[in-house]
């Protein structure tokens, strides 16, 4: 019975390491620019009040359309739920090919089988409860994170793009004909997209929707502002290789910048995982060096919410650290 019972307060504490690991890590693993966020936010309203002008409707709604067209009718019903094109969106910008509805279903399997095994094998609901609510965004959070490596993949290619757009069109070719040009002569998700914005061209679509489309599918500053010079250009008219030159030198001074930055945060990171990982390990060796010293706090009630008190009072941390860190550029 005592070795059940040690047994069932080990993985008690395994799983609050586990829950409390995770937000940690979801907390401090988010790069140190933390205005990302704010930033696609107000490029979606601003292209939601750009759509209206132009009198038709987005690239992504008509692709979206044709998209559940394809579907079988059960599918398009659970891709048409609420919630789903936001989802949908989230998975084509983190690069993902799986369909909304699934990502759902996966998480809520996710949070009942982890559910019921805690529940199960601890018979402390809070934990099990705890449990569940992590694996039920994990999905979600690994999409945010494939979404932001991928954002972050395609700033660092973008100032060679241009360098390619502007020499195409010193030597003579056409904007499209120079998206085409970045489509074969790079890889990874620069390629991708400009390549899509090159069929659109193709297929007859304007520049203004062509390129707002591109703005849609990735939502970021830096390209917005090679998406305005183009468009300026297109309508004031000038020299477009000169402008992108230029707008060249500033992303490539912007990257220096955020590189310096984040030089200059790591040692805020390093102390913020040490802070939040030394109690697990000091915990772990009382523990197991001498077991009656912790006792009382793993076999007690009190003892048990002096420790979900501490847990919480962990992730209250995390996230202030990780909001110190966070440097807007």
């Amino acid at each position: 019975m005592n070795l059940q019972l040690e047994s069932t307060e080990i993985v008690v504490i395994l799983a609050l390491v586990f829950i409390s690991v995770f937000i940690l890590l979801a907390s401090l693993s988010i790069p140190v620019f933390g205005e990302q966020k704010k930033v696609r936010r107000r490029l979606q309203q601003r292209l939601g009040e750009i759509t209206p002008e132009s009198g038709q409707p987005s690239i992504g709604s008509l692709l979206r359309a044709r998209y559940l067209k394809k579907l079988n009718p059960l599918e398009r019903q659970l891709e048409s739920l609420p919630g789903m094109e936001s989802l949908a969106r989230l998975i084509e910008q983190s690069g993902s090919k799986v369909m909304a509805y699934k990502v759902v279903v996966l998480s809520l399997l996710l949070s009942a089988a982890g559910f019921a095994l805690l529940l199960f094998v601890t018979k402390y609901w809070p934990v099990a409860l705890a449990v569940a609510a992590v694996l039920i965004v994990a999905p979600y959070l690994r999409l945010l994170y494939l979404r932001q490596k991928r954002m972050l993949e395609f700033e660092a290619q973008l100032p060679e793009a241009i360098d390619i757009i502007k020499r195409a069109l010193l030597t003579g070719h056409p904007f499209s004909e120079s998206l085409n040009l970045v489509a074969e002569g790079l890889e990874g998700p620069v390629s991708l997209e400009f390549g899509i914005t090159y069929s659109d061209l193709s297929y007859g679509s304007d520049l203004r929707r062509a390129m707002l489309g591109l703005l849609e599918r990735v939502p970021s500053v830096t390209l917005m502002a090679f998406v305005t010079a183009v468009l300026v250009q297109k309508e004031t008219g000038g020299n477009l290789a000169e402008i992108l030159s230029n707008i060249g030198s500033v992303i490539r001074g912007r990257f220096r910048f955020q590189r310096r930055v984040k030089t200059l945060s790591a040692e805020g990171r390093l102390s913020a995982w040490i802070l939040m990982l030394v109690p697990f390990g000091l915990f772990g060796l009382i523990y197991f060096t001498t077991p009656g010293y912790m006792e009382t706090l793993v076999r007690s009630e009190r003892g048990h919410q002096l420790i979900m008190i501490s847990f919480v009072l962990m992730l209250v941390g995390a996230l202030w650290i990780r909001r110190l860190l966070r440097i807007e550029v």
